[in-house]
């Protein structure tokens, strides 16, 4: 069994996959060529954002976007302490203090209250400014952001939503005229990922920005390609990077984006609401219904808690989580599986703040709890669209076979 069947996708996809890698080779406009433009303005009709900028990769798009802004040296940016490493990594490779926050047990997602705290202790200690917080999609359901925002608009903060597992995700803005509003809309600059295992995936590395601001849209494209100025990419008008995306990688997104909004997106959604179902069906003596349930047993009590989306919003599921109890129960899950020839990966094993990167640092300080907790207890299942149910029920039924051991 495939954690992610990219296998079967290319098998389905592969005659207008290959027909639009020759048509790239054929051209021989491997950098920047009509594929790439084309779909950039894909993208951005998708999100429903002005501007979408191509990449390199989804850390670089970060970076970009803080560039843009001019964050770096003495400046403070809020970041969840439970992804993954490129959310944190980013501030400070531009200079700037990642101040951790924590995040709900429930959602994964950054923890509102912890965000107001961190924001008042770094404004209390006076030693940096802050100026942006970076709001992650995590596992593919986008953070709250009507309340993020706000809290944003309180503290004069610039808002960047990390959509790297996001992209497809969506929220339903059911007290406005907006209908739904899709990831990689929300902040000021948004950002994904199109690492090969994400939502959308090419084959290779590559990324792209978002946003509705045409002199950010500007700065970002100078700044991804040297510097250069708006009509002479040989005079520089700044210091940048080389971070583009290249045309066949464009072109296998092309045809993958179709397929993404015309079938996986629904497909991916299907999977997920099959697990539930199984899992509570199999397994309904042993799950968890409320989130803080698992974790709190000083014994091996077999709760299982389900990934849960919020009321209006949808995930694009670029993982399946399940809580645990504690650390033991969650490893031995994973070796039970491994034995049976199911992948199982654990989403993320530290937390940001005890990465050595950051020991000794401002960035040490948090206080995150729930993410200590969290990367004790999680487990991500295999996933993606073209998991059939009986590649599901086997994972079932080893999950149940396991809380029967140890019963």
């Amino acid at each position: 069994m495939e954690f992610r069947n990219l296998k079967k996708q290319y098998k389905l996809l592969k005659s207008d996959i290959d027909a639009a890698i020759q048509d790239v080779i054929a051209s021989a406009r491997f950098i920047s060529g009509p594929q790439v433009g084309e779909l950039e303005q894909q993208l951005a009709d998708y999100v429903g954002v002005r501007h979408c900028i191509s990449c390199a990769n989804g850390t670089d798009a970060i970076t970009l976007g803080l560039m843009a802004w001019g964050i770096g040296d003495g400046d403070a940016v809020f970041v969840p302490d439970f992804t993954f490493f490129s959310s944190g990594e980013c501030p400070a490779a531009v200079g700037a203090t990642p101040v951790f926050v924590d995040v709900r047990p429930d959602t994964f997602n950054m923890d509102l209250e912890s965000l107001e705290t961190a924001i008042r202790r770094v404004i209390g200690d006076g030693r940096y400014t802050p100026r942006a917080v970076i709001a992650v999609d995590l596992f593919g359901q986008p953070a709250e952001y009507d309340r993020i925002r706000a809290i944003c608009d309180k503290y004069n903060l610039y808002l960047l939503e990390d959509g790297a597992q996001g992209f497809g995700g969506s929220i339903s803005m059911s007290t406005s005229d907006e209908g739904s509003r899709m990831s990689c809309s929300f902040g000021d600059i948004s950002t994904t990922s199109f690492f090969p295992a994400k939502p959308l995936g090419c084959y290779g590395d590559g990324g792209a920005v978002f946003t509705d601001n045409d002199g950010w849209a500007d700065l970002i494209r100078s700044y991804a390609v040297h510097g250069k100025s708006r009509d002479n990419k040989y005079d520089n008008a700044r210091i940048g990077m080389n971070s583009r995306l290249d045309t066949i990688q464009a072109a296998i997104l092309q045809i993958k984006l179709r397929a993404f909004i015309d079938n996986e997106l629904d497909a991916v959604n299907k999977a997920a609401a099959y697990y539930d179902s199984a899992l509570r069906d199999r397994c309904s003596d042993h799950i968890a219904e409320v989130a803080g349930a698992a974790g709190t047993q000083d014994h091996y009590a077999p709760y299982i808690v389900l990934p849960h989306i919020l009321p209006d919003y949808r995930s694009s599921w670029a993982q399946y989580t399940i809580q645990l109890p504690s650390r033991s129960v969650r490893d031995g899950l994973q070796a039970h599986l491994k034995k049976n020839n199911i992948p199982s990966m654990v989403y993320y094993m530290k937390p940001m703040h005890q990465q050595d990167a950051f020991a000794h640092t401002y960035s040490a300080e948090a206080d995150c709890p729930m993410t200590e907790r969290l990367c004790d207890t999680v487990l991500s299942l295999p996933m993606g669209p073209y998991l059939d149910q009986a590649e599901a029920d086997q994972v079932v039924d080893l999950i149940n076979d396991y809380i029967r051991l140890m019963l």
